[in-house]
């Protein structure tokens, strides 16, 4: 019985290196790897040609709901269900740039990144989420006892800058709102889905700050130390996805397992 994963945002950064990771040390797991412009994605078609048959490419733009119902059709078919999801794409701002005061907000802008980082992850909770309790719970660290096994995990790729409780700096109103605004939809998610039979464990995950396209522009004030590949990070979150169960559902964890505070 092959383990069914489904990596949205996966034609570069965290979301590639998941489908890579799982591939190579989940084997014979197959990836569901979705992304905006599949035909665009070089290293993704690259990947898939290097395992043959275990890769599905589908065209998902996480800002439009029908693109999601249609993915969760085809896997539907193709596989019956989904034993791992992980929500990893998102935006800074439409800018590139975080807004350092409140003279930079926009309407427009604040919009913009709350679709793509909160309402997508979302939504693409509400299609898939009978394939996940359709999961044979091979992802995660099942309980001896049946009534806190579970059949799916959800991911919510979040960032440690969401958690209300830890910011001091302030600034980054739109980045922050939506991951906020993504911790809560976590949680909501983790108790209705922590009721059903059977049950989807529910966790947000902070990498760290990675070397990528998104963190850029911060790099100069990011520690070498604390400036992660993605390679570095996601061996740390699957150790993590790995040690889940049910009683850890509805929380915030960073890659080295400790939980982040709301």
């Amino acid at each position: 019985m092959a383990a069914v994963a489904l990596v949205q945002g996966a034609s570069r950064g965290l979301g590639l290196e998941f489908c890579k990771h799982i591939l190579s040390y989940k084997a014979p797991a197959a990836v569901v790897a979705t992304c905006r412009n599949p035909e665009g994605a070089m290293d993704l078609a690259a990947l898939a040609a290097q395992h043959p048959g275990r890769v599905t490419v589908l065209k998902v733009d996480v800002t439009r709901e029908d693109d999601i119902k249609g993915a969760a059709e085809v896997v539907k078919k193709s596989f019956g269900k989904v034993d791992l999801m992980i929500n990893s794409s998102a935006m800074l701002h439409p800018t590139g740039k975080g807004e350092t005061s409140l003279r930079d907000i926009s309407a427009e802008g604040i919009i913009s990144t709350l679709i793509t980082n909160t309402v997508g992850p979302l939504v693409m909770a509400k299609y898939f989420t009978p394939l996940l309790q359709r999961g044979n719970g091979l992802f995660g660290h099942q309980s001896p006892e049946k009534a806190k096994q579970h059949s799916g995990i959800i991911v919510n790729i979040t960032a440690r800058v969401g958690s209300i409780g830890d910011n001091a700096l302030g600034g980054w109103y739109s980045y922050r709102m939506s991951k906020a605004a993504l911790n809560m939809a976590t949680r909501n998610l983790s108790i209705e889905l922590g009721r059903s039979r059977p049950k989807v464990l529910c966790v947000s995950m902070h990498p760290g700050t990675i070397n990528t396209d998104l963190s850029r522009p911060y790099h100069k004030s990011v520690p070498k130390d604390k400036l992660f590949t993605t390679q570095h990070s996601v061996e740390h979150l699957m150790a993590v996805i790995e040690s889940l169960n049910i009683e850890k559902s509805g929380k915030a964890y960073a890659w080295d397992g400790s939980e982040l505070p709301w």
